[in-house]
């Protein structure tokens, strides 16, 4: 093993993400093995087309830069597939001055795109909305519907307006990279059953309340994304919603995504200041935290917002499903699937 497969192999309590936006190695390795691929853009699979693209643009100024950076460097966690990582380092950082560059995974065709202002390389030639639309509606600039295992727009579709105007505007302020990387070799038969067109107005989130508040925020950093077992049509599991168990295998790290439900199988034990340390430092007391958990980038959400994600987590319904990453991986009777400490259940 190689030592940054040791460094990443380390057991960790809260396992997996606790709110994971980002498209990883996990949804890469998950979609092959759901079998998902490219498709052209046609009737996607269910009757319903992708929308006309329009000439909308947004307007540049600071509040959205700063709330945009705040977004796209903390809970969308944008960079941790749209660009190079640095895999010696904790959590995997980016590698400083290639942010939004795109990579080629090397594995099955998947290749993040170079989403820098860059015009022969990146998303300099792209409009406001060819952006927008490949966020939400899973659609790319030149057509192609994107793999929903490996694009989050299943979550991205309850961001709001506003925030994903932000998103754009700050993508179009970073400095440009020339990057050039080939498109994915998929062949056509992708279900795509989350790139339906979005025609109506997406308010801002209520956040009258930290749980409201947290429900926003767990949607749009995708949660549910490892935290939740899917079918192979990418249906939830009913009765496991944020119940773990999703074995990611990858060269750089093993680990299988936790129960963050209330349950004493899960986080129940964890209070508010434990939830921040974690997610600041990576850590639950000396053990590190699988990089898999892109807590790296959840670390510089403020206060307020961690506290909100965790007040909503404390609403969901407990699960019993012991998920143990110091265990080993073996067949679990309440998943059916395989994944660490299985066996315990």
């Amino acid at each position: 093993m190689s030592s940054v497969m040791k460094a990443f192999s380390i057991p960790m309590p809260i396992r997996g993400r606790v709110i994971y936006r980002a498209a990883t190695i996990l949804s890469i390795v998950t979609g092959v093995l759901l079998g998902c691929r490219s498709q052209r853009l046609s009737d996607n699979h269910g009757g319903v087309k992708a929308r006309s693209l329009t000439a909308r643009k947004f307007e540049r100024n600071p509040r959205r830069l700063r709330r945009g950076s705040y977004l796209v460097n903390g809970v969308a966690a944008c960079f941790s597939c749209h660009g190079p990582l640095d895999f010696s380092q904790p959590g995997w950082p980016p590698v400083p001055g290639k942010e939004g560059s795109g990579y080629d995974w090397g594995l099955f065709g998947q290749v993040a795109p170079n989403i820098t202002p860059d015009a022969e390389t990146g998303a300099g030639t792209w409009t406001d909305d060819m952006l927008a639309r490949s966020i939400r509606e899973g659609v790319a600039h030149d057509g192609r519907f994107l793999n929903p295992a490996v694009m989050p727009y299943e979550f991205y579709r309850g961001m709001s307006d506003e925030d994903l105007a932000s998103v754009i505007v700050y993508l179009r302020s970073i400095p440009p990279v020339r990057n050039h990387l080939l498109p994915p070799k998929m062949p056509d038969n992708l279900v795509t059953p989350y790139a339906v067109p979005i025609t109506s107005p997406i308010p801002q989130a209520d956040n009258s309340t930290r749980e409201k508040r947290g429900a926003y925020l767990v949607q749009i950093a995708g949660c549910q994304w490892c935290h939740t077992l899917r079918d192979a049509n990418r249906r939830s599991l009913p009765g496991l919603e944020f119940a773990g168990g999703d074995l990611t295998i990858s060269p750089y790290s093993e680990a299988s995504s936790a129960n963050i439900t209330p349950d004493p199988s899960g986080i129940s034990y964890y209070d508010e200041a434990q939830f921040l340390r974690t997610i600041r430092t990576g850590k639950v007391g000396a053990r590190q935290i699988s990089a898999n958990m892109p807590w790296w980038y959840f670390a510089n959400m403020n206060d307020e917002d961690l506290k909100s994600v965790f007040a909503f987590l404390r609403t969901v319904k407990p699960v019993h499903h012991r998920v143990d990453n110091t265990e080993p991986v073996a067949d679990c009777r309440i998943c059916g699937r395989k994944h660490a400490g299985g066996g315990l259940n």
